[in-house]
């Protein structure tokens, strides 16, 4: 754990309808490096030990917790071990399994016809690029970006996920604070993660959004954003509107009354 200390002063933070595209590069750059210094270290939360097991946890991961994920994979690991053994489940019995993660039927058609999928026609191995991920029911660009994600940050053999069309994975977490941050104003996914491709540095594209995440279960909650005590205060336009985001308002700006910055007492960031 690091301690939270405040970045260098860049207050006020521009206001993203007026923002140049190379103030905006230099602001996201500032809020990369300080959750890099908050968060030095980073890992994928689903566990898995192949890239099949990731895949097929993502799946399970919709409109469900890692917890529960992370409860529910082992059991599904030890019943199916391979492509092979989940194509030829038997469906009541995947059912049942997978059950605590909601969405039970549709995430266990999706699970047999992804693995029938690739035993049929990439001899039973996780394709390896962006088009490829794509074909695979189930997989759409998120889980497709946490597969490369995956691959960048755990080296994985075989795998070139930079040549393989890798972009940045957005979640809800992520979504929500690229327009709290004024990195994006969008509320398409596919458009945020453009916006961000174009101002992040791509080196940084495997390892944002887990900091993101980090951030955002920690200090830039969904509501009631701890803003008072944010140290990324300076860089972010929706601080002094206590994390509302006036920018996306109908009219395109701030139509709320900044809010009055309270003292600091938040310590350091956990995961």
């Amino acid at each position: 754990m690091n301690e939270l200390s405040s970045p260098s002063p860049f207050s006020p933070a521009p206001d993203p309808v007026a923002e140049s595209d190379e103030q905006r590069r230099e602001r996201a750059l500032a809020i990369v490096q300080q959750l890099e210094r908050w968060w030095p270290e980073v890992r994928i939360p689903l566990r898995h030990g192949s890239p099949l097991q990731l895949l097929m946890a993502t799946i399970l991961s919709a409109q469900c917790t890692d917890a529960t994920v992370n409860r529910v994979s082992p059991l599904l690991w030890e019943a199916y071990p391979d492509a092979a053994a989940l194509a030829g489940a038997d469906r009541g019995r995947l059912e049942a399994i997978i059950h605590p993660t909601g969405f039970f039927r549709q995430k266990a058609r999706m699970i047999q016809e992804a693995a029938r999928l690739i035993l049929a026609r990439f001899g039973g191995e996780v394709p390896r690029t962006m088009d490829e991920l794509l074909t695979l029911p189930g997989v759409g660009r998120k889980t497709a970006n946490v597969l490369l994600s995956a691959a960048a940050l755990e080296k994985w053999p075989g795998w070139e996920p930079e040549r393989a069309g890798m972009g940045i994975v957005v979640d809800t977490h992520v979504l929500r604070l690229a327009r709290r941050l004024g990195l994006s104003t969008s509320p398409d996914p596919a458009a945020v993660e453009r916006d961000l491709m174009q101002i992040v540095p791509r080196d940084r594209w495997a390892t944002l959004p887990l900091r993101l995440i980090y951030f955002g279960r920690r200090i830039c909650v969904a509501r009631r954003p701890h803003c008072d005590d944010c140290p990324l205060r300076p860089l972010c336009p929706s601080g002094p509107y206590g994390g509302a985001s006036p920018w996306l308002s109908s009219r395109g700006r701030p139509s709320a009354t900044p809010r009055r910055k309270r003292t600091a007492r938040r310590s350091g960031p956990s995961r």
